[in-house]
């Protein structure tokens, strides 16, 4: 979902109309309304969405800044590599990341193992064991001469 979204349904509060206003006389900066003395939602939207839309821009640095005409070749160019130098860091960030994700991983892989291993040795030991017990108890067989 974008951060920046526009709603795209009504509330309610737009669908009623407020009460009209007695005529007032206005100065220099007055506003026309509508017949009605109310603003319909899509005036207020499209009003909205023109600030929004990039054709009020910001004042005299805006204007310095974020130009680039009549800039020397030379500084867009260092500025691209700038940019693209801050786009490698930040993919290297993220690799590294990863890596250091998949290390962890890796060892923690190595300690299962590790344990998988140790319990199948105690139980090797245990069943060695129990087969050396077998074995004694098998030796006295045979005495009847069979």
């Amino acid at each position: 979902m974008p951060l920046f979204s526009t709603r795209r349904t009504t509330s309610p509060e737009r669908m009623t109309a407020p009460a009209v206003e007695p005529d007032r006389k206005h100065g220099i900066f007055h506003r026309n309304k509508s017949p009605t003395g109310t603003e319909s939602s899509t005036s207020t939207h499209s009003r909205t969405s023109s600030a929004s839309s990039g054709r009020h821009k910001g004042g005299f640095l805006h204007k310095a800044i974020g130009r680039d005409d009549g800039v020397d070749p030379g500084i867009l160019q260092a500025r691209e590599r700038v940019m693209d130098a801050e786009d490698a860091e930040a993919q290297a960030d993220r690799a590294l990341e990863q890596a250091r994700l998949r290390v962890r991983e890796a060892r923690e892989h190595m300690k299962r193992v590790e344990l998988e291993a140790k319990e199948e040795a105690r139980r090797a030991k245990i069943k060695q064991a129990h087969a050396r017990d077998i074995t004694k108890r098998g030796k006295g067989l045979g005495r009847h001469g069979i």
